[in-house]
């Protein structure tokens, strides 16, 4: 029998009573309901082959294929699995200046998945085959209790409010600023709201994502001053909850309403190897709130005054 208990003040639930490797319809019905209660679940002591993963996962929806399949093919063994580790394809520790590390760095701002993206990340799940023996947990902030504790008036401004999401802000932040011009093409910006509605539970959160470089008709330097401040508040103590990993652990959680970050260990000593599947979303969530008959600022309409 499943079993849900909460772990966190506002969000997170751990299941047990489930092998995700088998998952019945009817077991799966009673997970998809606390998922969308707690926005985080935990599963421990799973022994999930890939393809179990991804069988899970696609319940849920269509599957993200990763852009660098090329990179770790040799060791995954599908395009819609991205590899979360500080390995290469033969098994060996990333050297200190190898560029795949200076990238992950990014994971350790908090951040949303995807948010870069036009169609965002809709779930992530992350499962871990090895980890560090310290460090190196997964903190998540419960988005939706971050804008409940917004005044009316906060919420109020906030609700037109358009975000510029670029993958590139937030590898700068940790200092790794090699793209070129032709990369830099290949992600181009992607706009989002920064309240977003719930489709399937209605409550509002906030949207945010270290990836987040401007607000949409505010100056550059005003913007980020606001984004700074709603990171600072949504990741007060009382939003956060931190998950300590262990072998065979599955966290799953909704990109629509929490963020999160990774926490250092040390990398150059320890393996810690990771594969995350993620669930893409159907449409933008500007294009959503315009068709749920939200008012939106756009640069569209500022351009017109």
């Amino acid at each position: 029998m499943i079993t849900v208990q909460s772990l966190g003040r506002t969000f997170v639930g751990s299941v047990t009573g489930v092998a995700l490797e088998t998952i019945t319809p009817e077991q799966f019905a009673q997970v998809e309901a606390a998922f969308h209660q707690h926005a985080v679940l935990v599963f421990r002591g799973q022994r999930l082959s890939d393809e179990g993963q991804l069988r899970f996962s696609r319940m849920f929806g269509p599957l993200q294929k990763r852009s660098n399949y090329a990179r770790d093919r040799e060791r995954l063994t599908s395009d819609e699995m991205m590899d979360i580790s500080n390995i290469d394809a033969d098994g060996k520790l990333f050297p200190p200046d190898a560029r795949q590390r200076a990238m992950n760095m990014g994971d350790r701002l908090w951040h949303t998945d995807g948010t870069f993206q036009q169609i965002p990340s809709l779930i992530s799940l992350l499962y871990a085959h090895e980890v560090a023996p310290e460090g190196g947990n997964t903190e998540f902030a419960d988005m939706r209790a971050a804008y409940d504790a917004l005044s009316p008036e906060r919420k109020a401004e906030y609700e037109p409010l358009v975000l510029e999401h670029d993958l590139f802000r937030s590898r700068e932040q940790v200092g790794f600023q090699e793209f070129n011009p032709d990369v830099r093409a290949l992600r181009p910006p992607a706009k989002q709201v920064l309240v977003r509605r719930h489709e399937r539970t209605g409550r509002r959160s906030l949207y945010l994502a270290s990836h987040a470089t401007r607000v949409v008709g505010r100056g550059l330097e005003e913007g980020r001053a606001l984004l700074q401040q709603l990171i600072e508040e949504a990741t007060r103590p009382e939003f956060v909850h931190a998950h300590p990993w262990q072998p065979g652990d599955l966290v799953m959680w909704d990109n629509r309403c929490t963020m999160h970050r990774a926490r250092p260990f040390d990398d150059l000593r320890h393996r810690r190897v990771m594969q995350r599947t993620t669930v893409i979303d159907t449409e933008n969530s500007v294009d959503r709130a315009l068709r749920e008959g939200r008012s939106l600022l756009l640069e569209e309409e500022l351009s017109r005054v």
